[in-house]
């Protein structure tokens, strides 16, 4: 027998407020990166390709790249941090942009200097460590991780090149004060460039399970041993939870006094769904 189940039409977001993260070292950063300008040859924007214009990254590059040249932008390079995906194309291209440019009052330093910048926890310090594995043989200059705020301060030069002598300079990751709406909060801190606790893991997850069925992303019926799309949040995440092993004893009152049970561990289990995402076993998926 095949199930058939409702799925959502729409999210529904109550009276959330959107979540705003500008702390402080935004704005020390900020100062900091118009102070470097004028030492500053080129800068290097870094973007997620999930943060997008469309729906899937496997069939939207050509229109990103539309998209953007209209806007004036032309130099794009699609990178992958963790195959070294293209990260080779960068330096001949900064080279090539340097090159055709007036340098100013920087005409006579013999090395160049790269400003990279973007939100947070996107991989500016992954792509700067990449470099330099890739051109100079060396391990890592910069702090990653999995959240965002690793990099609080405009750091000093990394060499990622001998030859041409080239310096990056890793920078923090910088939102603007003010987004615009929850959706928009929400859509970012799935993308882990806010904290999740600022948002809530539970509404995190259930904005994710909602946006996967509307795009007809359903990975994670696979992934979790489903025996289909599901509909809502809580009976998933109680199957992640059970699946996992992911359960907790809590007390229970009753008529002959407290009872240990053992109960779904939700909150683990949200993020256990949220980082699986994250780390792209559930596709593709742009958050457009």
């Amino acid at each position: 027998m095949r199930l058939f189940r409702v799925l959502r039409q729409g999210f529904d977001f109550g009276a959330r407020e959107v979540a705003h993260w500008f702390p402080g070292h935004m704005a020390r950063g900020v100062k900091q990166m118009k102070a470097r300008l004028h030492n500053v040859d080129c800068i290097m924007e870094v973007h997620d390709a999930r943060i997008s214009f469309f729906a899937f990254v496997e069939i939207s590059n050509t229109r990103i790249y539309k998209h953007l040249k209209e806007k004036g932008v032309e130099n794009i390079i699609y990178t992958d941090c963790t195959k070294d995906e293209n990260i080779r194309q960068i330096l001949p291209k900064i080279t090539e942009l340097i090159g055709s440019s007036q340098r100013f009052q920087r005409a006579e330093i013999p090395e160049c200097s790269i400003l990279v910048v973007g939100v947070p926890n996107v991989g500016k310090s992954s792509l700067i460590n990449s470099l330099r594995r890739l051109h100079l043989k060396k391990g890592k200059a910069s702090r990653v991780g999995a959240e965002p705020g690793i990099t609080r301060a405009v750091l000093s030069r990394i060499q990622v090149s001998e030859n041409p002598l080239l310096y990056l300079l890793d920078s923090p990751g910088v939102l603007s004060p003010h987004i615009e709406t929850v959706e928009t909060g929400m859509k970012l801190a799935l993308c882990g460039t806010i904290l999740d606790h600022l948002v809530g893991e539970d509404i995190m997850a259930d904005y994710l399970l909602y946006t996967l069925n509307q795009k007809e992303q359903y990975r994670y019926v696979e992934k979790y041993g489903l025996d289909g799309p599901c509909p809502d949040i809580e009976s998933l995440l109680k199957k992640i939870a059970l699946k996992l092993g992911k359960t907790q004893k809590v007390k229970a009152l009753t008529g002959v006094g407290d009872v240990n049970i053992t109960v779904p561990n939700y909150s683990a289990a949200a993020y256990d769904f949220i980082r699986t995402y994250r780390r792209g076993e559930l596709g593709q998926m742009t958050l457009d």
